[in-house]
């Protein structure tokens, strides 16, 4: 039986709802505030461009592409965050900024789907959409006004996401744990050659793969090619580079290194130009490989999500490892890499692009996908039911020049908080960067270590 403070509430949320209109319910919406319009299909935001409103790469708050929510009448508007009376409605079939007092910039919004919202005119059936791409190119900038469907589904994203506590160490999963992660760690000219002559002056690390373990290093991305001796790790070729190490070195440096430390987790990220057959050999040769490897394809992660990380460590799954390389050439070739352990990146995780601009300049803080392009459409924002990719964030540049990596390194935090995790509607599960040892990224890891995004 309900008690009487139970039926009070019954009936006061019914008086709610009934004086409240449909287009202003509290869950038909977000709260009033400011937010970015992120297409669900490409995870590219809404911005203004003096007039026009294109899909534009994220970029927090440098491309106009900030928009305050507000109701108006029964309807909505999204006033730019940059200019006062201007607000993101149409003109025909074109998205474009209109003054807010236009009957063209109202929207009535609705949801559609997990967290995905339409943008309609009002008593019609024209939704904000992206528009169809023509076969073999990208969607195209421009921001149309057309039919429901797809591409006609938007994130609204918070500019200042809450964020919700750290669960305890026995209950956060994978998911929600932040890593130090080093691009091109074998790239350090101490453990080995790793470049022709030239480029090989030019580190992208300058420690060895066992200091970087002992610093708190925990994803170490690794190019491999192949020689007549196996998988070697080499920057663009392994032609003439002196001395360069082989990825069972370098792995079995991480297995020894698990084995001495039964509470930690590393990843391993392959830029992948070899054989299957070649690369199941290599591993083959490390020592104590098959006890720690971690295989989400055998335990459900898929289809429950990511473990606790104290589940991981007391299965002594503890070591992931991820190929970028094509399951579709894998497969023609009639062995696939994850039969053997090994993980297809675009199964598992999102990415940004790799490079924020040259080795010293001005830089890009711009955060896109990597896997987006004419002919692969895997957006930031990804997410599958019960489901959610591990974000692997870059931070570098083309050329990793040690000052330009020191000031960039000191800057990491900020762009993961107001760039890159609304651009991917998570936190970054792997921060990576040169020179790991400069700037103190190891500060911005711990601190993303402190919250969750919900």
């Amino acid at each position: 039986m309900r008690t009487p403070h139970a039926l009070f509430a019954a009936t006061a949320a019914l008086v709610a709802a009934a004086v409240v209109p449909p287009s202003h319910a509290a869950a038909a919406v977000p709260a009033v505030g400011t937010y970015y319009v992120q297409s669900a299909t490409t995870g590219l935001n809404a911005a203004d461009n003096g007039g026009a409103v294109e899909q534009h790469n994220p970029k927090g708050n440098e491309d106009h592409q900030q928009w305050n929510l507000r109701g108006s009448g029964p309807s909505y508007v999204l006033e730019s965050a940059d200019t006062q009376g201007s607000c993101l409605g149409r003109s025909g079939d074109q998205a474009r900024t209109v003054s807010c007092t236009s009957a063209d910039a109202a929207w009535d919004i609705a949801p559609e789907g997990d967290d995905q919202y339409t943008l309609k005119a009002p008593g019609t059936e024209r939704h904000l959409t992206v528009g169809a791409r023509a076969s073999g190119s990208n969607y195209p900038a421009q921001l149309t006004v057309g039919p429901s469907g797809g591409l006609a589904t938007w994130y609204l994203t918070p500019v200042d996401s809450p964020t919700g506590p750290m669960p305890s160490p026995d209950r956060r999963t994978l998911d929600q744990v932040t890593f130090l992660t080093a691009h091109n760690a074998y790239a350090n000219g101490v453990d080995g050659g790793f470049a022709p002559p030239f480029v090989n002056l030019v580190p992208n690390q300058t420690r060895g793969i066992s200091r970087q373990l002992d610093d708190g290093v925990r994803g170490f991305m690794l190019d491999i090619h192949q020689t007549p001796d196996g998988a070697i790790l080499c920057h663009n070729s392994c032609t003439l580079v002196s001395r360069p190490v082989a990825l069972w070195v370098d792995v079995q440096r991480i297995v020894d290194f698990l084995g001495t430390h039964p509470d930690q987790f590393v990843t391993v990220f392959l830029e992948d130009y070899v054989d299957p057959g070649v690369l199941r050999s290599e591993l083959a040769r490390v020592n104590g490989l098959s006890d720690v490897l971690y295989r989400p394809d055998r335990t459900g992660v898929r289809q429950n999500g990511w473990p606790r990380m104290a589940d991981l460590i007391a299965a002594n799954d503890r070591l992931l490892i991820l190929t970028d390389h094509s399951r579709a050439s894998d497969e023609a070739a009639g062995l696939t890499r994850d039969s053997f352990g090994v993980m297809y990146q675009k199964d598992w995780t999102v990415e940004n692009y790799w490079s924020m601009g040259p080795g010293i300049g001005s830089s890009d803080w711009s955060c896109y996908s990597r896997w987006y392009d004419a002919n692969t459409v895997v957006p930031l924002t990804r997410t599958e039911p019960g489901f959610r990719p591990l974000f692997v964030m870059n931070h570098f540049r083309d050329v990793a020049i040690a000052s330009t990596a020191q000031t960039d390194n000191t800057k990491l935090a900020d762009r993961a908080r107001r760039f890159c995790g609304p651009a991917a509607r998570k936190k970054p599960n792997y921060l990576a960067v040169d020179h790991y040892d400069l700037g103190n990224p190891a500060s911005a890891v711990n601190t993303l270590n402190t919250y969750t995004y919900p």
